[in-house]
């Protein structure tokens, strides 16, 4: 049974792209890439059918990351099909939890920063659409941050519904 994971920000081409990016490379690296279907979506229509931000594409590309990505809307109706929907913020959080059709869909959302001890309490990854080069940097660090925790946190879900 695939399991699958759909990153969600604003407008699917800064932070979900990159948080996609990052993870599926961590879920090759563990081999669980015929396992796990990694994908991501904006809260927003804004940019649907757009390429991902070019400077997402630099900062990927730089730390050895591929990506080929197009925005796109998250629907309610995927939530039937999805397993964690991840959420870059606490805006992201709050408008997936009430865009889910029931209780159940709803536990499904988590914050991306939920899954890094090193967090703390501040567990919104920052949009950084509006600033430099530095913001998309800082955002892979908090991605990568996060990435470990969440594939614990995968692994342990597959294999309890495995057992």
């Amino acid at each position: 049974m695939t399991y699958r994971v759909c990153f969600v920000c604003t407008g699917n081409i800064c932070r979900s792209p990159m948080a996609e990016a990052v993870f599926r490379a961590r879920v090759a690296e563990a081999g669980l890439q015929d396992m796990v279907e990694v994908d991501s979506a904006g809260t927003g229509g804004w940019h649907e059918g757009d390429g991902a931000d070019p400077r997402t594409v630099a900062v990927l590309e730089e730390n050895g990351y591929a990506i080929a990505h197009t925005a796109r809307q998250f629907q309610p109706s995927w939530f039937s099909r999805l397993d964690l929907v991840i959420a870059l913020d606490a805006s992201h959080l709050g408008a997936l939890r009430r865009l889910a059709p029931t209780e159940q869909d709803a536990r499904k959302v988590r914050l991306l920063r939920s899954y890094d001890p090193a967090a703390g309490d501040d567990l919104d990854v920052p949009d950084p659409y509006y600033g430099g080069a530095d913001g998309f940097e800082e955002c892979l660090e908090m991605v990568e941050g996060a990435s470990a925790g969440l594939l614990a946190a995968v692994r342990k879900d597959m294999e309890g519904r495995a057992a």
